[in-house]
């Protein structure tokens, strides 16, 4: 694939970092949409959303650089190169809701109506952030001999070059676009204000869950040699989405 979008002598832009912009910005574009169409404060989503970006990106890169530990203890410099690649989702994602959760309180702003309103923006960031890991060459796949197989040929990518192996990172692009229109679609027929967000997190724990057994990079340590980190969380994550819902439903709020 191509890790450099654009190269000029010692100028480079990271397709993986273009990416990831991008989608920050698709889903910043989704959620100030959702603020005007609930009467929201679209600033307020704004500054939420800056905030969440930076937690976001210091919890997936610590829990990537932590399931890595002897690669980046050869290298420590290597620890801050985020735009070659190597942030790991879940470690955003929990930083994020940290930082959502205390900045919310603090704003004295409802955490359930918001939660609902950012889940489709997520779920549309993350499909561009996988694009943006297919190029990088990070999170591939296992080898295969399928039809629709990858075979890297740049030296550059991360991802082992001259095998074919499963499009992980297209598999994952193809699950969060499905997820994100499933939201989309499904957010004005919502029953209780925070079924959109544990949806979404029930959708994206299990699909997550089930790509991770074709994975082929680094994992990190492994439960039973089964399970990997990012399965536990993932099906952990799922069974506490389905409960809350649950409890969620049985106290329902007027939602918009």
């Amino acid at each position: 694939m191509h890790p450099f979008l654009l190269k000029i002598g010692n100028f480079s832009i990271y397709t993986y970092g273009f990416f990831l912009a991008t989608g920050f910005g698709a889903g910043l574009l989704l959620a100030n949409s959702e603020a005007k169409r609930l009467g929201r404060n679209p600033d307020k989503i704004m500054d939420l959303a800056f905030y969440i970006l930076i937690s976001a990106i210091i919890g997936s890169r610590l829990l990537y650089v932590l399931t890595n530990l002897e690669t980046f203890t050869k290298d420590p410099v290597g620890i801050f190169k985020i735009w070659e690649g190597g942030l790991v989702f879940y470690g955003g994602f929990i930083a994020g809701m940290i930082t959502a959760i205390i900045l919310l309180k603090k704003w004295k702003m409802d955490l359930w109506t918001i939660a609902d309103l950012t889940a489709p923006s997520i779920a549309a960031g993350q499909f561009f952030g996988r694009i943006g890991c297919f190029s990088a060459g990070c999170c591939y796949g296992k080898i295969c001999d399928l039809p629709w197989a990858i075979v890297f040929r740049n030296p550059d990518s991360l991802a082992p070059v001259g095998i074919p192996l499963h499009p992980t990172q297209l598999y994952h692009a193809f699950s969060n676009l499905m997820i994100f229109f499933f939201l989309w679609f499904y957010r004005k027929r919502k029953k209780f204000d925070g079924q959109l967000f544990w949806l979404y997190i029930l959708l994206y724990g299990i699909t997550r869950a089930f790509i991770e057994i074709f994975r082929g990079d680094f994992r990190g340590y492994t439960f039973f040699n089964i399970l990997s980190i990012s399965q536990i969380i993932g099906l952990t994550m799922a069974i506490i989405a389905i409960i809350a819902m649950k409890v969620l439903s049985g106290n329902p709020r007027k939602c918009r």
